[in-house]
């Protein structure tokens, strides 16, 4: 087993910084783009472009990602996740290589495609890496975390471009999008002496080096009965899940429910996108100056602290969404974020500067709920609803909803803007508040499950784990429940907090 960083507490605090560095590349790389469209030099360098031009520079890097999640279903679980986190940081070198390097619009377009492949491969490989080296009472915050840093990546990234604004000359925008490469080559310095994840292990038939990672990982013998409760629940969950190998099995209906986990796992991001974030993160100077009438240098300030909103909201639920419970929080929050739209729409409606002010409020308080609770809980969802089968190919599935729709909200946002005005913030409030019947109705809670024993929440009515694992040979059932006991009376003390 490969280990740099010793046993239990320094690995696990390896693994989440890899995994932090890796979601702070993916904030950055998000944000960084949008604020150097205004910037004097970028655009004598490529000739002004429209806005046909400008529009597909901006999500030609999201249709890469998508490319990515397309490229991570068909070998990611082929290669583990260690090495898809390997190839994904590879072509954001490539690609940011050549952004930072570009003098002509195909050039640049190639670049910003090529590092979308690995912000794709990235997204859809972290989370699910995260979830499956932690316990299922940190689950939800340490995931949270990630999603922080996308807020924290996106926050620096925007300040950054507004302080080399001052800078002039190429560097004020060249510099930024070569900061990329320091966040990659982080993450892949970092991973070189972290373990693979033992369920990908596992699933490969190497049973020994996975229990090994587990008792490294958690600091415990492999006697210990938290680690042989984990190892019977893998194995458990592998027999159940035999019959969701193929990629056509992933969208046919069997008895643990792969098709319908897909679809929540697919919406769930859906919602993510569709609430009109991308409205706040890319187009907020635009909408401060056209709608508010501010000033375009105060307009980048008001949304520079509108977007570090984001990382304010976020702080609940990295110190404890496991306690919020992820079907709550996303029914406030859509609720909220239906509410925030709604008010800024009533208030710009009126077209006078006191009341269009006022609206610049409820993009603040909207940043916040969607920081707090739509931002994260659909990427602690995914990978932990899946099963560990269907876990790799599901979450490339559900995370191309967050580039596909990022993709299209950001092409017709400055459409809907133009053409609409303050009526746009109607559509995102009726989706916002249609989201939370489907939330209420469609999605189970799954706070404090074990990722093999989410598996029973989709089970038959009245079907029980042991008689789905009698119908795969499986006749371990009576003994993983012993075993978990033992966990709940005596494994807790041996374990150190992540």
């Amino acid at each position: 087993m490969r280990n740099w960083y010793r046993h239990g507490r320094p690995l696990r605090a390896a693994i989440g910084t890899c995994c932090l560095a890796a979601f702070l590349f993916f904030g950055f790389d998000q944000g960084v783009f949008s604020g150097i469209l205004q910037n004097e030099n970028w655009l004598n360098q490529f000739h002004h472009p429209d806005d046909t031009k400008t529009g597909i520079l901006v999500s030609c890097y999201c249709l890469g990602a998508l490319c990515g999640c397309g490229l991570n279903f068909f070998i990611g679980d082929y290669f583990g996740r260690r090495k898809m986190m390997w190839l994904a940081m590879s072509f954001v070198i490539i690609g940011a290589s050549l952004q930072t390097s570009a003098y002509t619009v195909p050039h640049l377009a190639i670049g910003r495609i090529i590092t979308g492949f690995g912000t794709g491969i990235d997204s859809s490989t972290v989370p699910m890496y995260q979830s499956e080296l932690c316990r299922k009472e940190w689950r939800g915050r340490l995931v949270s975390w990630e999603v922080l840093f996308i807020g924290v990546g996106i926050s620096f990234a925007y300040w950054l471009d507004f302080g080399m604004s001052y800078a002039g000359g190429e560097i004020a925008w060249r510099l930024p999008i070569a900061v990329q490469l320091v966040f990659a080559i982080a993450v892949i310095i970092l991973l070189f002496g972290l373990p693979e994840s033992p369920r990908w292990l596992f699933k490969k038939g190497r049973d020994e080096e996975a229990i090994q990672v587990l008792c490294a990982v958690f600091d415990l013998p492999r006697t210990d009965p938290y680690i042989t409760s984990e190892v019977a629940n893998i194995k458990h969950a592998l027999r159940v899940e035999a019959g969701v190998s193929s990629h056509m099995a992933l969208f046919k209906k069997d008895k643990l429910k792969t098709r319908r986990r897909i679809i929540l796992a697919y919406f769930g991001l859906f919602m993510n996108q569709m609430v009109g974030i991308n409205l706040v993160v890319y187009y907020m100077p635009t909408v401060l100056v056209d709608t508010v009438k501010l000033a375009p240098r105060v307009a980048q300030i008001i949304a520079g602290f509108i977007q570090l909103m984001f990382i304010v909201g976020n702080i609940g639920p990295a110190l404890a969404l496991d306690r919020m419970g992820r079907r709550k929080t996303m029914l406030y929050g859509a609720f909220g974020l239906g509410c925030c739209m709604m008010m800024a729409s009533i208030l710009l409606s009126f077209g006078k500067p006191h009341t269009s002010a006022a609206a610049v409020a409820f993009f603040f308080i909207y940043m916040i709920i969607f920081g707090g609770t739509i931002n994260v809980v659909p990427w602690v969802y995914g990978p932990e609803i899946l099963p560990l089968e269907a876990r790799s190919r599901g979450t490339a599935i559900s995370v191309a909803a967050h580039w596909t729709w990022n993709f299209f909200v950001v092409m017709i946002t400055p459409v809907l803007i133009n053409r609409l005005g303050w009526k746009t913030y109607l559509i995102f409030m009726a989706l916002a508040f249609s989201f939370v019947p489907v939330i209420y109705f469609f999605y189970p809670e799954t706070s404090n499950i074990s990722l093999e024993d989410i598996d029973r929440i989709f089970l038959k009515d009245g079907e029980t784990a042991s008689e789905t694992s009698s119908t795969v040979g499986d006749n371990e059932s009576m003994d993983m429940r012993v075993r978990n006991e033992q966990t709940e009376k005596g494994g807790e003390k041996h374990a150190e907090d992540v």
